[in-house]
């Protein structure tokens, strides 16, 4: 049983309403999560929001530290920790991401899943109402819901657009005419319609067809994973009626509760399965039954495949301390790439054109060789800095320096040309321009350099 036929169609599920332990968990987690994602743009952190991905000035602002588009490739070696991160977890919690903390569960269960149980009612009423003719009651109430969902769909995309162009702004743009800002206005209109239809209509389709997440839990999960599983020992043979002591039957009174509150439209007594996301509605909604026959809980419930085969659960094992490592080497990595962001860039670039040029005087020996350099500065830091440059080239060249000190504003940069004039006659292959770099309120000053070139004698 899946919401996905042996053809490939979907047979739409119709996940019931259940109450728990879990289901309250998940509730306060989805309540927590989506708080702060809805407050990190308000959270000011050093006079800037928390997040702030300011794309169009590519300038970039996270809990405080402050980037710009040269350090985009601090992004590799952070996505690498998370990967593994995430793959380390998964091995040991299984797909605990997916039911838990994922954006897709936590926006489909804690905000449109809710509006449509309100308006369209239990599982039965909406079934049967799909399934019945498009009378008055049906297309108000289908009505009002996509009315609902377009418009929490205008929230997320909005609050989604604010970490990209600030509160302040979103609201001006808010207030102010479309076409005054065509790009986010079309970006919100696209990202409205993107979750409308995705959380309105594709729902579980995301996880089962388009997702990579859950095709690679096959290769990532092994025995002794925390799964949601059914404890086939305990439960088999099925059988429906009350339970005696002399009952050779299971525990499993095969009420199907376990099917019809599942999101995917799984059968969690056929084993470990694909399109399971663990969302541990199964669990709450078996707990419930057993409650009410008298039985332990725990017939469906987290443990490893090994622990519901009634087999001790081995925690560590070499799959384990392998991807343990991989994550720890990541992490460490991605450390030390964020500690190498260094609060200015500096460089000694030659300028466009000739690499040098020869200044011809009457007699050859006093031709003169000019090479033509930019410096290139660039303030990462939130705030306006001053720089100093100084000449500390030993070639013997006549420096002319445009700028010897500049002020640079807040993550903008400067270019301040460089001439080196040296004779011809006293022109050595291997010479080299070199510049110290320093920074107001930076101890440690950077020398950058760059060779001087000239015709060989």
């Amino acid at each position: 049983m899946s919401s996905l036929r042996h053809d490939g169609s979907r047979d739409y599920p119709y996940p019931a309403d259940v109450g728990g332990r879990f289901t309250w968990a998940r509730r306060v987690t989805f309540a927590v999560l989506i708080a702060i994602w809805a407050a990190l743009p308000w959270v000011h952190v050093n006079g800037r929001p928390a997040m702030f991905l300011d794309v169009a000035a590519r300038r970039f602002f996270l809990f405080g530290a402050s980037f710009n588009a040269q350090d985009f490739w601090l992004v590799f070696f952070v996505t690498t920790a998370l990967l593994f991160a995430l793959v380390v977890v998964t091995t040991v919690l299984g797909r605990a991401w997916c039911g838990w903390t994922c954006p897709q569960t936590v926006f489909l269960e804690a905000l449109y899943r809710p509006i449509e149980r309100w308006i369209e009612g239990p599982r039965n009423e909406r079934m049967k109402r799909d399934r019945g003719p498009w009378v008055f009651d049906k297309v108000w109430r289908k009505g009002l819901k996509h009315f609902l969902y377009v418009f929490v769909s205008l929230f997320v995309a909005h609050v989604f657009l604010a970490y990209f162009v600030s509160i302040p702004s979103l609201f001006e743009m808010i207030t102010r005419s479309p076409a005054e800002h065509p790009e986010a206005f079309g970006w919100m209109i696209a990202t409205s319609a993107i979750f409308w239809l995705d959380f309105g209509w594709f729902r579980e389709q995301l996880c089962l067809v388009i997702c990579p997440y859950g095709r690679l839990q096959s290769a990532m999960v092994d025995d002794d994973s925390l799964v949601v599983g059914y404890d086939v020992g305990r439960g088999e043979p099925r059988g429906k009626g009350k339970r005696k002591e002399s009952d050779s039957r299971g525990d499993c009174v095969d009420c199907n509760r376990c099917v019809v509150v599942c999101p995917t439209g799984i059968d969690i007594r056929n084993g470990l399965q694909v399109d399971c996301i663990a969302c541990t509605q199964c669990i709450d909604a078996c707990d419930d039954v057993m409650d009410k026959i008298g039985k332990p809980r725990g017939l469906i419930r987290y443990d490893s495949l090994r622990g519901l085969r009634g087999e001790p659960r081995k925690l560590w094992r070499p799959r384990l301390a392998f991807y343990g490592v991989l994550g720890v080497l990541g992490i460490v990595a991605a450390s030390l790439a964020l500690r190498a962001h260094a609060p200015f860039e500096a460089n000694l670039v030659r300028m466009q054109g000739a690499p040098y040029v020869v200044e011809r005087a009457a007699d050859a020996a006093d031709d003169v060789i000019r090479n033509q350099f930019q410096i290139h500065l660039v303030n990462k830091q939130d705030e306006p800095r001053t720089f100093r440059i100084d000449v500390i080239d030993d070639s013997g060249a006549e420096v002319v320096l445009a700028l010897s000190e500049v002020t640079i504003e807040a993550l903008g940069d400067r270019r301040i040309s460089l001439i080196a004039r040296e004779r011809r006659a006293d022109f050595a292959a291997g010479e080299r321009m070199r510049v110290r770099v320093s920074m107001e309120g930076e101890p440690e000053p950077r020398d950058i350099e760059a060779p001087l070139l000239g015709p060989i004698r």
